[in-house]
């Protein structure tokens, strides 16, 4: 189970429920398909989310018609099953100790309820560590973007898709790796992994150690055959909550890959060799 605070730089207070957000019947995933999507923005007019979600959206969103309001707007408009929403949240998880809070992008259609919480999830993806610098995510947010499109899309066809255990259904798409070029940044990979020598001890594919400005030109330009890692947890030298990792293909915005993990001493915060392992079953 999760729990979900709407961000204090939302609504200046926290709103919190406890119950996992339902997933879309038949006819909610249809009322999504005919929906309008507002994107719900930050009160505060210098957030750097703001920004980047109004680019990203203009680049990469074209599964609905779209438009930008704010939180005062999404209280009264929540109801409206003719709209659906792209809202920021902050998340923990209540089997957590160490009480981590990350920033989750939602998808949500709308319909009548009294809480949040029972506003039917289309998508939810881990998008950051709460706190976290804005631009340690922004560059990512039109791969993310068309990733939850592609969900819905698939949703549409096949209602069976949804589910708790929805994100790691794409785990079956791993076979498919073989035939593309996995991109890393130094940073998201445990220590053991750490270099291109150790990695390639496990892995024998395709994978690269390159920067943030190599991964931005792959999204922008849509580079074919080529898969980056989106990897979320704590910020600093916390050693404790979770470590979320995904793969998501910048050609097709398809998910190769989602896994998570509790962070301990033996399984830091990044990716893990247990996740190369994992891939190199198919190598």
């Amino acid at each position: 189970m999760k729990r979900i605070l709407f961000s204090v730089l939302f609504l200046h207070y926290t709103i919190l429920f406890y119950s996992q957000a339902p997933f879309p019947g038949n006819e909610e995933i249809k009322q999504f398909a005919a929906s309008k999507t507002c994107v719900v923005l930050e009160d505060n007019q210098m957030s750097y989310y703001n920004l980047y979600i109004k680019a990203a959206m203009k680049e990469y969103w074209r599964i609905t018609p779209y438009e930008f309001i704010t939180v005062k707007e999404f209280n009264v408009m929540r109801s409206k099953p003719a709209y659906s929403f792209i809202v920021l949240t902050e998340t923990n998880y209540e089997k957590d100790k160490s009480i981590s809070l990350y920033n989750f992008i939602n998808l949500l259609q709308g319909k009548d309820v009294d809480k949040l919480g029972d506003m039917p999830e289309i998508c939810a993806v881990p998008l950051s560590f709460a706190g976290e610098d804005d631009f340690e995510y922004g560059y990512k947010l039109g791969a993310i973007l068309s990733f939850m499109q592609n969900h819905a899309r698939l949703i549409h066809e096949d209602p069976s898709k949804t589910g708790r255990r929805y994100l790691r259904f794409y785990n079956e798409n791993i076979p498919d790796l073989m035939n593309r070029t996995i991109l890393v940044k130094q940073e998201d990979l445990s220590p053991d992994i750490g270099s291109i020598e150790r990695i390639k001890a496990i892995y024998s594919n395709k994978i690269e150690i390159v920067t943030e400005d190599e991964i931005v030109k792959a999204i922008e330009t849509k580079a074919p055959g080529t898969v980056i890692l989106h990897k979320v947890g704590p910020a600093g030298e916390r050693r404790e909550g979770y470590c979320f990792k995904m793969l998501i293909g910048t050609d097709d915005a398809v998910m190769y890959y989602y896994n998570v993990h509790r962070i301990d001493k033996l399984n830091p915060n990044g990716f893990l060799p247990a996740d190369l392992k994992r891939l190199a079953r198919f190598d």
